[in-house]
């Protein structure tokens, strides 16, 4: 089964560009990746540009309206997600519980739904 790991964050709670601390939090997602594609879980994984970047899509009436930045305002912003393939949550949780920012804010867990299956 697919899972997919979002991650979410406070803007400046992990460590920033060019700090002493940057260096081993890249490194540490960089374990990360290399684990699961080791483990041969990984099916996907991208960072999101900041949530200021978003542009937010809504169809009302038949008519299409776009607005700039995030839909909802929240403390927490969705920064990046990875895509797993599982044999259960369990196993999905302890892959995502290797993602270093679940150090600095949270992972949520998903399964993801298989529209073609009969």
């Amino acid at each position: 089964m697919k899972y997919i790991a979002l991650i979410y964050s406070t803007p400046g709670s992990s460590p920033a560009y060019g700090t002493p601390e940057f260096g081993p939090f890249m490194a540490a997602y960089q374990a990360a990746n290399e684990r699961f594609a080791k483990d041969g879980v990984l099916v996907a994984g991208e960072a999101l540009e900041e949530s200021s970047t978003a542009t937010t899509l809504r169809i009302r009436g038949g008519r299409t309206e776009t607005l700039d930045g995030p839909f909802a305002e929240s403390k927490e912003q969705l920064g990046g997600y990875y895509v797993f393939e599982c044999r259960s949550l369990d196993e999905a949780l302890r892959y995502a519980a290797m993602i270093p920012t679940a150090t600095y804010g949270s992972v949520e867990v998903r399964p993801i739904q298989n529209l073609q299956q009969s």
